[in-house]
């Protein structure tokens, strides 16, 4: 708000969405109950969302520093795969899983 930056249209944010939402659909094709990244199981989540070292330490920090569930794990995990795809890429990484991160530290700050 201070600085003048070309703001995402809302156009452009929708053709995202529709892009991700197509990338979902392609990858949970073959998965009776699965439509979205939000309806994976836990199996799922290992399948479509493999981590690096990197990212798989960064998680490992944030449960044990921020004291979460597995129930956050599998939704961190899950909200960075969304993330990822709304960005385009194939892998989740370690800046898909810091919003994800910081996303669920929010939500416990308001909500919790």
């Amino acid at each position: 708000m201070l600085r003048p930056h070309a703001a995402e249209s809302s156009a452009d944010i929708r053709d995202r969405v529709l892009k991700a939402r197509q990338i979902q659909h392609e990858r949970f094709a073959t998965k009776r109950k699965v439509r979205c990244n939000a309806q994976m199981s836990s199996k799922d989540i290992k399948t479509f969302v493999p981590l690096d070292p990197e990212s798989e330490g960064l998680l490992r920090m944030a449960l044990s520093e921020l004291n979460l569930s597995a129930r956050a794990y599998d939704r961190i995990l899950k909200v960075s795969r969304t993330i990822a795809d709304l960005a385009g890429a194939e892998k989740v990484d370690s800046t898909h899983l810091s919003e994800a991160i910081q996303y669920r530290t929010l939500d416990r700050q308001v909500w919790g």
